[in-house]
Order: structure tokens, then C-alpha cells, then sequence
């Protein structure tokens, strides 16, 4: 839902000018259409981490960081997560509307059938040593599901990629959940398809053959509005890795498997991880938090609170806000006496409170809330930033399906800046 005017960006180079057009989105956001600028000028844009490059247009999400805003498919995300479960949001992402009770159900079948994984697969698990983290075992096994289900594998056929579409987020939540299982040596639990997708997974992580699992009601709608409210945002680190991955028409499964890669690194998804991390180092530091807040405060210290601030938000983060809530609420009913989560609420205090923290408008972030819940859940702090790619993955799917839908789709190759050496003359071994 762009448009183009008649307005134009004027640009000089050596004495000639050239109108490079100007794109408007549905809430007046701007970009310059630089697409045919190298063949117009011989020039490149040069932008360190695309942080000014829009490397597509998108109907999915919108975000605005100076008013604190976030929508899916023109739904403000605060009503999605109190109105909605999170495969109707999934739905409502992927496919542009919200569905109807028929669609609903359809969708939620056609997961259903879908969600058990091919025995052999079992010996990947296997195949990994207990201490390795959940992150690269998921990357690798959601890869290899381009090889046991090479029926939904091509891209280019809507029918194998609608197939791929359920297969993937039916499997992401078995798989996520084995690999915590194959952590901690405990066997698989099967998938039950007469759960709901959250509960499921709940079922899949924490039940054992030799007894009942019984879910707090608490923990499922809890980690519902958590995935809702990770389900997507934009073109994040991971989700242009999707994108770049997918660009070339490989299939579903291996694009996933590299947002999941991209998803890992502590300054994207693995914040949630290392938040914790840090408010345990703090603790057996002996609680002192002037010291550590005093070193985020030093620009020659690399400290930093994880948590804290974003990179889009210059206001506090809407997800932010529902997590708090709910974070506060699992606390004072589950682990009121827990001197960790009493460390948190002291931490942002005193960040709510610090001049320093408020002018830079470092607020609270949804990593540094989500991270406690899931440590209420009982969720080890090594599979925070699975639990975070299992809820961003209709987000990836969509961005991949409308890539594929577009009709001037087209392989991700930018262009660099080379300032490496001219031509050499070749030394041979015996002079070097």
C-alpha cells in the first residue's frame, strides 16, 4: 500500500543531476527509491548495517519507535494480545486478514496433522552432546527438514509451499521442545493434538512418561501473549536473513533454519538469556547495583545492562508494557520469595528513576521481562531464545510467503565499498 508522486529527491554528481523517485507508506513514512541508482549513475549507497536501507516493501508491520508503536496487519498488537490466541495471529500475519471461524479451524487442522516428526530424525537429537545449546541443535534440525519432507520443499510451487508453511509451524514446537528434552536426557513426549498449540508445547517440554503433567492455567496464557508479542516486527537481524536466505529460492525449512542462526546472537534474540545472566552475575557480586549501574554509565566500560533500551524504540516498548503485567503478576504469585526477581524489580526502579537511564529513554525491555517469566515457568535459561524463535516464526514465514508473491522478486546481492589493495604484482613462496 505505497505510492509514488510526482515529488522526486534531486541528487548532484560531478555538476549533473538526477530525480530519484519518492515512495510514501500507508502512515507516511517515506523512503527514496535508490533501485536503479548504480545504472543511472554508476554510484552505490553505502549504509553499515542497513540501518538507513529499506530492503523492501511489506503490507505486514508496521513500527514506530518514537511514539511506541507496533501493529500487525494494521492491528494494534496490545488488542491482538488480549482478543487473540497466537495461531490466530499466526494466521492473521501470513495470510493478511483475520480469519473466520471456518478458517480458523481449517488452519488449526491442517497444523495439527502435521505436528509428529519422522522417527528417524530421532538419531539428530541423538547425535548431539547433552551440553549443547538448544539454539544449534533447532538451526540444524529444522534444516533437515528439507530432507525428510522433500515433498513441500520447492518454493516456487504454491502447493508444496502451502505444505511447507503447516509442516513448519506444526514442527517448530515438537522440535523446540525435543531439544530441551535432549538436554536433560529425559525421552520425547509425543505431541497431543487435542491441545491447544501452547499447551502442547507446555506438555511436550515439561510432562514424563511416568506421570500426569498437570499446566498451570497461568503459565498458558502467559506464554500465548508472549509468542503473540514476538510473533514479528519488521526487518530485524533474522528476519532479513530469512528473507536474504530465502531470496534465492531455497526452500522454506533452510530459510528458517537461518533466521534461527541469526535469532541466537546476544544482540538480538539470545537479550532475553543473557538479561538473566546478568541479574545472576549481579547477584553473586553481592547485589550491588550502584556498582553495575555505574559501569553502564561509563563509556569506556563495555557493560551493559541487558534489557534495557532498543534499537527502533525511542519511547517504552508496547510489548514491553503487556509483559510487565503479566511478569509482575506470575512473580508476586509464584515466586514472591525468590531474591533474583526481587533483584529485578530493585533494578528497574532504579532505572525508571535514573536521569541518566530516562533522557536516554533506556526503558525496560520486553527481553528483560519475558526472560523472568520463562524463568517462573521453569524454563532453563538456555532455551529463552528458542521459546523467542518458536514465536517469531509465523513472523519469518510471512516475510518469506510475500517475498515469494512479489512480482518483482529478486535474488538479495548488495554491492560493497571495496577499499582493499590495487592489483598486485605476485611474489612467488621462494622471495616472500
Amino acid at each position: 500500500m505505497s505510492s509514488t508522486n510526482e515529488e522526486t529527491a534531486k541528487l548532484i554528481i560531478d555538476g549533473k543531476e538526477y530525480a530519484l523517485p519518492i515512495r510514501i507508506g500507508t502512515e507516511g513514512n517515506r523512503a527514496i527509491d535508490v533501485s536503479k541508482l548504480y545504472a543511472m549513475t554508476g554510484h552505490i549507497t553505502l549504509d553499515d548495517g542497513f540501518a538507513n536501507t529499506g530492503p523492501t516493501m511489506s503490507m505486514i508491520c508496521y513500527v514506530d519507535g518514537e511514539n511506541g508503536v507496533l501493529r500487525y496487519r494494521g492491528y494494534r498488537v496490545e488488542e491482538l494480545a488480549e482478543r487473540c490466541d497466537f495461531t490466530e495471529t499466526a494466521y492473521l500475519l501470513i495470510y493478511g486478514e483475520l480469519p473466520t471461524g471456518d478458517q480458523l479451524e481449517e488452519f488449526r487442522t491442517n497444523i495439527r496433522v502435521h505436528t509428529l516428526l519422522h522417527e528417524g530424525m530421532k538419531r539428530i537429537f541423538a547425535g548431539f552432546p547433552p551440553q549443547a545449546h538448544p539454539m544449534a541443535i533447532l538451526s540444524a534440525v529444522v534444516g533437515a527438514l528439507a530432507i525428510y519432507d522433500k515433498d513441500s520443499a520447492d518454493p516456487v510451487d504454491p502447493v508444496q509451499s502451502e505444505l511447507a508453511i503447516y509442516r513448519m509451524l506444526a514442527k517448530m514446537p515438537t522440535i523446540t521442545a525435543f531439544c530441551y528434552k535432549q538436554s536433560i536426557g529425559q525421552p520425547f513426549i509425543y505431541p497431543q493434538n487435542k491441545l491447544t498449540y501452547c499447551q502442547n508445547f507446555l506438555h511436550m517440554m515439561f510432562a514424563v512418561p511416568s506421570e500426569q503433567y498437570r499446566m498451570p492455567v497461568d503459565f498458558v496464557n502467559a506464554l500465548n501473549v508472549l509468542l503473540i508479542l514476538h510473533a514479528e516486527h519488521g526487518q530485524n537481524c533474522s528476519t532479513s536473513a530469512v528473507q536474504m536466505v530465502g531470496s534465492s529460492n531455497v526452500n522454506l525449512f533452510s530459510s528458517i533454519s537461518a533466521g534461527i542462526c541469526a535469532l541466537w546472537g546476544a544482540l538480538h534474540g539470545g537479550a532475553n538469556e543473557a538479561c538473566i545472566k546478568m541479574l545472576e552475575d549481579i547477584a553473586a557480586d553481592g547485589r550491588d547495583l550502584g556498582k553495575y549501574v555505574d559501569r553502564a554509565k561509563d563509556p569506556d566500560d563495555p557493560f551493559r545492562l541487558m534489557g534495557f533500551g532498543h534499537r527502533v524504540y525511542k519511547n517504552y516498548d508496547p510489548r514491553a508494557t503487556i509483559v510487565k503485567e503479566i511478569c509482575h503478576r506470575l512473580v508476586d504469585k509464584y515466586a514472591a520469595d525468590d531474591p533474583l526477581f526481587e533483584l529485578a524489580q530493585e533494578l528497574e526502579e532504579v532505572a525508571l528513576s535514573d536521569p541518566y537511564f530516562v533522557e536516554r529513554k533506556l526503558y525496560p525491555n520486553v527481553d528483560f521481562y519475558s526472560g523472568i517469566i520463562y524463568r517462573i515457568m521453569g524454563i532453563p535459561n538456555n532455551m529463552f531464545t528458542a521459546l523467542f524463535a518458536l514465536g517469531r516464526l509465523p513472523g519469518w514465514v510471512a516475510h518469506w510467503r510475500e517475498m515469494h508473491l512479489a512480482p518483482g522478486k529478486r535474488i538479495h546481492r548488495p554491492r560493497q565499498l571495496y577499499t582493499g589493495h590495487s592489483e598486485r604484482e605476485f611474489v612467488p613462496l621462494i622471495k616472500r
